[in-house]
């Protein structure tokens, strides 16, 4: 596993941008899967989008397509999540997470987890 840390998170206002960083230590995160989660109060946590081991991919959730970036930079061990058009339904607290998974990883594949950092969008 790897030790993860999320940072960026803030107070915002719908149509502002946030750009979150996900920094590894302990171990390199080039090996790893990185995908980006969140939960707001009272609802699971969900899928948000991930990245590719080298960066050369991504997927996303329907709801953030279009709208929000993730990139990584292996030199720093570092993941962002580029927030665009924010919306109130974005608030929650956003987590990353690393798998190690050799074909595409599902939520539960990931298996290092950071602490969460809270993103609120008012309206």
């Amino acid at each position: 596993q790897v030790d993860l840390v999320e940072s960026g998170g803030g107070l915002v206002q719908a149509g502002g941008s946030l750009k979150l960083s996900c920094v590894a230590s302990g171990r390199t995160l080039r090996h790893y899967w990185t995908g980006w989660f969140r939960q707001a109060p009272g609802k699971e946590r969900e899928f948000v989008g991930r990245i590719t081991v080298n960066g050369a991919i991504t997927n996303y959730a329907d709801s953030v397509k279009g709208r929000f970036i993730i990139s990584r930079d292996n030199t720093k061990n570092t993941v962002y999540l580029q927030m665009n058009s924010l919306k109130p339904e974005d608030s929650a607290i956003y987590y990353c997470a690393g798998s190690r998974s050799t074909i595409t990883p599902m939520m539960a594949d990931f298996d290092s987890w950071g602490q969460g950092t809270q993103v609120t969008v008012s309206s």
